[in-house]
This record gives structure tokens, sequence and C-alpha cells, in this order.
């Protein structure tokens, strides 16, 4: 069974767990409270140096780190990762777009805003920066959706499981999702897809303390 290393409030950490959710795979939870420095202690360190959730462990001693990574490694082989070779390229199109546009600005946004206590006056400086380029990546998003269900291959896969994350919270961190009613209702259509559970879900029966 796999251990998961994550945080409850964290979008990157929900990534996986919806992806494991959806697919119905096993797997112990441990809360890594990065607030608190659980991330930084030598023994969190000693899995992965980079000191960041998520974190799984796939077999004794070997982990895996990178939201994304983890998002190919669990859904290989079934539905939610495409098999074709255009289909691959254009999920990991959109997984690099989420990471380097989308992440850095509503990710921030939220982490900052919202789980940080007095975060908004640490970084009143970077605010405007993030609505500014979180609302482009948001434009971007938009004009796929227009003319499209999902991101790729007609279906959803974990390009939109990766989008989803942050996108669900960007009303929480000051984003006005109204002036973007494609983007809306593709993350309704994202919260009725069967195996569906929302950010605040603990698997309470394989959580670990």
């Amino acid at each position: 069974m796999y251990t998961l290393y994550s945080m409850q409030r964290s979008g990157n950490s929900y990534k996986v767990r919806l992806a494991l959710a959806r697919l119905g795979i096993p797997y112990r939870r441990v809360e890594i409270d990065i607030l608190q420095g659980e991330s930084r202690t030598p023994e969190f360190i000693a899995k992965n140096p980079s000191g960041q959730v998520p974190l799984l462990e796939v077999a004794p001693g070997r982990h895996l780190a990178e939201s994304n990574a983890i998002l190919w490694y669990v859904a290989g082989g079934t539905t939610l990762a495409p098999e074709g070779r255009i289909e691959r390229a254009e999920a990991m199109q959109w997984m690099f777009f989420e990471q380097h546009s989308l992440e850095p600005n509503i990710g921030a946004a939220y982490f900052w805003l919202c789980l940080v206590k007095g975060g908004r006056d640490l970084q009143g400086h970077a605010i405007e920066g993030w609505m500014e380029n979180g609302y482009r990546a948001l434009g971007v998003m938009e004009m796929h959706l227009a003319k499209h269900d999902y991101f790729v291959d007609k279906r959803f896969t974990i390009a939109d499981i990766a989008l989803y994350a942050y996108t669900h919270l960007a009303h929480q961190c000051d984003f006005d999702l109204g002036r973007y009613p494609a983007v809306r209702a593709w993350l309704d259509r994202v919260g009725s897809e069967a195996g569906y559970v929302p950010m605040d879900w603990e698997p309470r029966s394989e959580a670990a303390e």
C-alpha cells in the first residue's frame, strides 16, 4: 500500500488525494503541516530533500515527489492518463502550464492569503503581480474551455486534476471567477465526476497521525 505524506489544505497534495480517490486506490495518509515546519525535519528531509509535500512512498524506502509526477505514476495505465502520443503531450503541456502559470500565482495567493496568518501584510508587495498573472492564466483556460469540456482527449484526465486543485480555490483568495463562465462550468463538471472528493475529505480509516 502507498504511503502519502500530505497536507490537508495544500492544493498540490489535494491533486494526489483526488486522483487516488477517483481510482479507488487505498493508501496510508500521513499529515504533514508545512506551516509548523514538519516538512523540514531531518527525518522528512531524508525522504525528500526539497522538503515539500506531497510525497508518495511507492515501495519501502522509495519515494516520489512533485505532485504532477505523482499523478502520472498513480494514473499510469488508467483512463486518467492519456495513452496517445499527442494526447500525452497535450496533458503534459497543460500540467507544465499549471506549474509555471497557475500555481505560482493562484497557488501563492491561496497560500499567503488563506493559510498564513498575516500573510496579506507580509506579501502585500506581491499581490498585484499574483492577481495580474493569475487572471492571465484563467483567461487562457477560459479560451480553451469555451470550446472543450475538458483539457485533453475530450474526457477527464490528470490534466484536469492538476488544474482543478488551485483553480477551485481561486475565489477564496480574491479572484473573481464570475468573469469566466466556461471555467466555472468546468469546475462543476469536475465536481460531478465519479469518485470526486472535496479538499477537506479525510479517509479516516486509512489515515496515520
